[in-house]
């Protein structure tokens, strides 16, 4: 007799709507309307800005928002990885560690700070332990924010992945520190089994200040 197996299916093999409509429109990832969502909802991208993304590839956020700031703004996009993605002359591609202190002070990372905009996608290697991958994204998200807080311009921008967990409120702490406002997003875009958020700090205190 036939053995049948319960296996679970995996919702990430099958290309949905989005994934679709992504490469329909020219992007490698369905990912790109998470950000377009964000944007629209906090106006977050404009003309002429400078944005740095931190964990850029497949390419398809730098892709969005190099469109958005249009051939007046300047992209820096730097992932461990190549992009896919192909983008205007107007963006730096950096295939390295964005923690690297090196590629600050000798490369186009740090050439072009301060930044309008910092954008971090990074999402850490998963295990298939939840907890386990809740720390190690909130590890990555905190180490994102440090960095844009160091590059980012006064009223500047951030917005950064994390897997939903407990750490999120000393994540969420920590961006109001440093953020005149503070909003946690979970895009529409975001597949229902996920358990992601963005947390977008817009308009960056002045870091010379002590907090109160």
């Amino acid at each position: 007799m036939a053995r049948h197996h319960n296996r679970r299916r995996n919702p990430y093999a099958k290309p949905d709507a989005l994934t679709q409509a992504a490469r329909a429109a020219g992007y490698t990832a369905r990912s790109v309307f998470k950000l377009e969502q964000i944007d629209q909802r906090v106006r977050l991208l404009r003309q002429g800005q400078r944005v740095l993304d931190l964990g850029a590839a497949p390419g398809s956020w730098s892709a969005y928002a190099a469109k958005r700031i249009g051939p007046a703004g300047q992209l820096v996009a730097i992932d461990l990885k190549p992009l896919k993605q192909v983008l205007p002359d107007t963006c730096q591609v950096i295939i390295g560690d964005a923690f690297d202190g090196a590629l600050l002070e000798t490369g186009p990372m740090g050439e072009l700070a301060p930044y309008s905009v910092v954008l971090s996608d990074m999402a850490p290697n998963t295990t298939g332990d939840k907890a386990t991958d809740q720390i190690r994204s909130h590890q990555l998200f905190m180490r994102a924010l440090e960095l844009a807080t160091t590059l980012l311009e006064p009223g500047g921008s951030f917005v950064g992945k994390l897997f939903m967990g407990g750490d999120f409120g000393e994540a969420r702490d920590a961006l109001r520190a440093r953020f005149t406002t503070a909003r946690t997003i979970r895009p529409k875009a975001v597949r229902d089994v996920s358990y992601e958020i963005y947390l977008v700090g817009l308009s960056l205190k002045d870091q010379s200040v002590p907090a109160s």
